[in-house]
């Protein structure tokens, strides 16, 4: 094998940086010091009222705040932060040598926004999304138009650290901050560029999206003990509880980040990407397009799916998805599948939508340097019908070297990821 090519003789794509925002805190120290320990950032909504609704909890990111508050400047100001932290670690400038992927959650004015420019507007009588649009774009509240163009925040954040070509802005719903990385792994494998910067954002937990989600009954309203209420893989889940934050990758070809001397964090070795068109928000039934994109980032990361030595589930707690899941591993790693350690870090961070792959890809490279994986808290209550090791309530020590990392989406969007401490010989 030439020196930093894969099997497959593509460039290795090496991790050289990364950073992370969530409700847990800033940076990696504070939110793996949080995880391992078994801390849940999951609490009592004070974002918005919550009289008369049927959840009232998330993992809401109240330590950070922006002006106009709203989904697309706090999806920004995760991205910026989480960005600044992977790009200082990975030491590689100013002058960042390659392209931005970056997930965003679709855009859509929130109802305060559509309050004030509905006041702002001046109209008389029904006023039409299309009217708040061209409100927008007049006077002092033309930066509230901006926001809310889909492409805004990509735009913004490359303009702050100087990525190359044109930025880009993708949602695959709660695959896309896996699908960031993904995009970012097959730019350096092309020889587009010799680095990416790859970011997952959700800043989206505002009243009508928790009420969107609620009606379609996929959250959880174990409301009492917030801290309590995310169970994946438990008997007694009830739903996802919603989350947010932010995660930033620097990936760079092997090749360049030896050269410049940077220090290798891990490798991403395999993606597997699969969409199926079953429903809008359920999984196929036959797990095909998950067993699928399991099989494809296990192939692609040129091992077998013996080598996994931990699995960071998608594991959103919701009844169906976690059946599905489970069903989809133990297709693919079969009965071994029973003795690989598994676990959900939205069991303490909740599910963080659009930025949920990237966050937990970094939970995933921290897992390998520290031999540590996280628990899935609040597993009192195993499912005798998914027959997996869910590392339960506590941290487990363990030699980790190579990860499995699934994301799966509403839509049948579903991308998994495999890194390693080391390239695959």
């Amino acid at each position: 094998m030439p020196a930093y090519r894969d099997r497959q003789g593509r460039p290795l794509v090496a991790v050289t940086g990364m950073g992370v925002v969530t409700s847990l805190g800033e940076g990696k120290e504070d939110n793996w010091t949080a995880l391992t320990a078994g801390r849940s950032g999951i609490h009592t909504i004070r974002r918005f009222p919550i009289d008369g609704l049927r959840t009232t909890i998330a993992g809401t990111v109240d330590y950070i705040d922006v002006e106009p508050f709203c989904a697309p400047a706090l999806s920004e100001e995760f991205a910026a932060r989480a960005a600044s932290e992977a790009i200082a670690q990975a030491g590689i400038g100013a002058d960042f040598p390659g392209s931005l992927f970056i997930a965003v959650p679709p855009v859509e004015m929130e109802w305060p926004t559509r309050t004030a420019l509905a006041q702002a507007s001046g109209q008389e009588g029904a006023i039409t999304y299309a009217d708040l649009l061209r409100a927008a774009g007049i006077g002092d509240l033309r930066s509230w138009h901006d926001l809310f163009l889909f492409g805004t925040v990509a735009e913004r954040i490359q303009e702050r650290f100087g990525t190359k070509g044109s930025p880009i802005s993708l949602s695959t719903a709660c695959s896309s901050g896996a699908t960031a990385i993904q995009l970012g792994v097959e730019a350096i494998r092309r020889g587009e560029a010799p680095a990416a910067l790859c970011i997952g954002t959700d800043g989206s937990v505002q009243a009508e999206a928790l009420i969107r989600f609620s009606l379609l009954s996929a959250l959880s309203t174990q409301n009492d003990v917030p801290e309590k209420a995310s169970k994946p893989f438990s008997k007694n889940r009830d739903g996802f509880v919603m989350g947010e934050g932010g995660a930033a990758l620097v990936l760079e070809s092997a090749e360049h980040a030896v050269a410049r001397g940077a220090t290798i964090l891990g490798y991403v070795l395999g993606c597997g990407e699969k969409g199926d068109g079953f429903h809008r928000t359920r999984s196929s039934p036959d797990g095909a397009p998950i067993i699928a994109a399991i099989e494809a980032a296990i192939a692609d990361a040129g091992v077998t799916p013996d080598a996994i030595d931990y699995v960071n589930a998608h594991g959103t707690g919701t009844p169906e998805n976690d059946k599905m899941e489970s069903m989809g591993l133990m297709t693919v790693l079969g009965e071994r599948m029973k003795t690989v350690p598994i676990s959900s870090n939205k069991s303490m961070v909740g599910h963080t939508l659009t930025a949920a792959g990237a966050v937990e890809a970094v939970f995933s490279l921290l897992a390998i340097a520290h031999g540590r994986i996280p628990p899935t808290i609040n597993h009192e209550i195993p499912d005798p019908s998914i027959p997996l090791d869910v590392v339960p309530n506590v941290a487990r020590d363990a030699a980790v070297g190579v990860v499995l990392s699934n994301s799966f989406g509403f839509g049948g969007q579903n991308t998994c990821l495999v890194f390693g401490a080391e390239p695959v010989a």
